[in-house]
């Protein structure tokens, strides 16, 4: 077995590894990369970059066999695409289980889910961060908006995150470059929001794209042409490809290794502290050993709670850093797919150019603290939308032929509106995921089973969620409304959070307040697990920031030889 020695080990390569990796390397730490998945290259590794839709045989449709290897990656309708389904991993060859339906959406290869996000980088804030202890729900935040604010500001400027300021307390502005714009029916929507509702917003999207005259290394301006799931040859939004991961190794300091599984943490009872992690090739099912002064997790949510779960030592029978139980539980995701459409009359004379990547967002507007927005449900929801216009009504031979379809092929349709609500969901306990040692996978690691759900109060919140969708769009004047509430599952928002929460107590928190775990503290979990409670932002923004905080924790903790 190679035992090699590393200032740093970061396990996975996604938006929080990948920002791990950035601030260790550039203070000077040897530091050891691992990805459970293949090597992908910043643009040469992404092969349906440049296609037409003519170019797939099918205009995009996969083949009955390929679907079989992703049922469950396909039930939500993201993963199963040609130009897109080699970004998802074959359900057939990692199985998980499921006491309650949960879309567990799984990206194995060097940068993760950040070749997929959906880009929308927004920040929580005190009225996130206070909710629990306010509530009496579940434990309170070990931080604050002002322990995160200044490194908010880091990974912003860092990464580019494109978007208008509003000036609200519970949706805190950032750095911006300048926002995309709407488009004229957007603007009206603006416009009559603002003349109905008092405390009701519509600003652009903030997003993680570049624009404006700020340069970036390696990376231009979004092209507009929205195939960001494809990979992105520009680097017009942020990827760990196309951003940190590069700076990381400009630093000389990266050994980034794929296929590299972590098996387990390994503990010290002499020094009390992690020595290192186990890991499995994924190729040759070798067990390698690489030892270190400090180990971040950076996973993913469910995945760093596996491999907690999965090392186990005299000291931790159930668990690494498990003295409170709570490893694996409080199980969180967004819940969405409710809200409403409309179409909209009076603006057949204007269109628009390229294919915009980012959509409008409504901030929350319930439950900020007073009585007027008061409700009979906990927390909020943001909406997030966009207005288009079909590019051709009819291609339909029996409607038209000749002239008549040309015609009609180069006009183009009608204008509608939509938008979905995202809604917080409440750390529950009993929302969890354990090991299943008797089920294990290829690697002969224990499979995850899940048992989680969406209750009432996501249940009353959506019903307010799909009620004001309807009434905003009626109130602006548009026509045809119509609400809907689709079947819903965790896992589907592909933001679960929440398996190793940050407390002030070991007692009843897996992390402390600089995402440490309480009792290993040169270990560091900053992916979606440290969560607390899950606000209703797009969380990514805030994995980054506290990644970014606790690097530089870390390497204070080694400048001064605590590790």
């Amino acid at each position: 077995m190679i035992n090699e020695v590393y200032d740093a080990i970061v396990i996975g390569t996604g938006v929080s590894g990948g920002w791990a990796a950035k601030e260790l390397c550039e203070n000077g730490l040897r530091t050891l990369v691992l990805e459970r998945g293949r090597m992908v290259k910043h643009i040469e590794d992404y092969p349906t970059v440049n296609k037409n839709p003519w170019d797939f045989k099918y205009r995009g449709l996969v083949s009955d066999e390929d679907l079989k290897k992703q049922r469950k990656q396909n039930r939500t309708g993201f993963a199963i695409r040609e130009e897109s389904k080699h970004w998802f991993v074959d359900d057939l060859k990692h199985p998980y289980n499921e006491e309650k339906r949960f879309d567990w959406i799984r990206g194995y290869h060097v940068g993760g889910r950040s070749i997929t996000w959906g880009r929308q980088a927004l920040r929580l804030s005190d009225l996130d961060f206070e909710a629990n202890k306010k509530e009496g729900i579940a434990v309170d935040w070990p931080i604050r908006y002002n322990d995160i604010a200044p490194w908010y500001d880091k990974v912003e400027r860092f990464i580019g995150v494109c978007g208008e300021k509003l000036d609200l307390p519970y949706l805190p502005d950032g750095i911006f470059t300048p926002p995309m714009e709407l488009n004229c029916v957007e603007q009206e929507f603006r416009d009559k929001i603002a003349q109905n509702y008092t405390n009701r917003y519509l600003i652009m999207g903030r997003f993680a794209h570049l624009t404006g005259h700020t340069t970036h290394e390696g990376r231009a301006n979004c092209q507009y042409r929205n195939q960001c799931i494809r990979g992105c040859l520009f680097g017009g939004y942020f990827s760990s490809n196309s951003s940190t991961l590069p700076a990381a190794a400009k630093t000389g300091n990266m050994t980034l290794r794929p296929n590299s599984i972590v098996n387990k943490i390994i503990y010290d009872d002499t020094s009390k502290l992690a020595s290192g992690v186990e890991v499995i090739d994924a190729i040759t099912h070798e067990k390698l050993r690489f030892s270190s002064k400090v180990i971040f997790s950076c996973a993913s949510t469910v995945a760093s709670a596996v491999i907690l779960l999965n090392s186990t030592s005299a000291r931790f029978p159930n668990g690494l850093g498990n003295d409170s139980g709570e490893l694996g539980h409080n199980l969180m995701d967004h819940h969405f797919k409710v809200g409403a459409t409309a179409s909209v009359d009076g603006f057949d004379d204007k269109t628009y150019i390229g294919a915009r990547p980012t959509s409008f967002h409504i901030p929350r507007f319930r439950n900020l603290g007073d009585e007027a927005t008061k409700q009979g449900y906990l927390r909020g929801f943001g909406f997030q939308g966009s207005a288009s216009r079909s590019n051709w009504q009819s291609a339909i031979k029996e409607l038209s032929y000749g002239e008549a379809l040309k015609d009609k092929l180069l006009k183009p349709g009608p204008w509608t509106i939509g938008m979905t609500g995202f809604g917080e969901c409440l750390p529950y306990h009993d929302n969890k995921m354990y090991l299943d040692n008797e089920k294990k996978d290829e690697w002969g690691i224990p499979t995850v089973t899940f048992d989680c759900e969406f209750k009432e109060n996501e249940h009353k919140m959506r019903e307010d969620m799909q009620r004001e969708a309807v009434n905003m769009l009626k109130s602006a004047g548009f026509k045809n409304v119509k609400g809907y509430d689709e079947p819903c599952f965790p896992g589907h928002g592909i933001h679960e959070m929440g398996t190793a929460r940050m407390g002030h107590d070991p007692k009843t928190s897996v992390l402390n307040k600089n995402n440490q775990v309480h009792a290993v503290p040169n270990v560091y979990v900053t992916d979606g697990a440290c969560m607390t409670s899950s606000a209703y932002q797009n969380p990514s923004l805030t994995y980054m920031a506290l990644s970014a905080r606790a690097a530089n924790h870390a390497v204070k903790q080694i400048k001064l030889n605590v590790f």
